[in-house]
């Protein structure tokens, strides 16, 4: 009788919906002019304490080179489960990768950052190249990278 009703129990909370408000973010990723291969980025989520969170964004499609992403393939233990769907190609020199999500309002004025790292195949990794706290406040603001990323906006909507 108890694993019947410990297995309604479950059925029961697993069919009711889930009433999460989300809001749909903009990442605009503008790219300097470094004269070198196409770059991968990773743009990922991280708490007050600096401590990954979850993958919104992988650019380069090869997974060979996510190691370069260090920050964030330390943090998400280059786990497909925390990219797949999540990847696209990598982005040339001067160029802009635009990504729109779904974010969890929970995740907004809540001490949350999106980071970005970069890689370049022959050239500097940069861990960190971007690190913006996830504000109403910084919706629209732009932020400069320290690497191959000339700017970063987000915009919420």
């Amino acid at each position: 009788m108890k694993k019947i009703l410990l297995a309604l129990g479950l059925a029961t909370a697993m069919a009711l919906p889930v009433y999460a408000q989300a809001r749909e973010v903009t990442f605009t990723t503008q790219l300097s002019n470094y004269g070198g291969d196409g770059a991968y980025l990773a743009l990922y989520l991280t708490d007050a304490d600096g401590q990954y969170h979850g993958t919104l964004w992988i650019a380069g499609e090869k997974s060979k080179y996510y190691k370069h992403l260090r920050d964030w393939a330390r943090g998400s233990g280059q786990s497909q489960a925390e990219y797949d769907g999540l990847t696209g190609a990598s982005v040339t020199s001067g160029r802009t990768l635009n990504v729109t999500l779904e974010l969890d309002d929970a995740l907004i004025d809540s001490g949350y950052q999106v980071r970005v790292d970069t890689a370049v195949e022959d050239m500097r990794d940069n861990r960190a190249d971007v690190v913006a706290p996830l504000t109403t406040e910084g919706s629209g603001k732009s932020v400069s990278g320290r690497g191959y990323v000339q700017s970063f906006v987000y915009n919420l909507k």
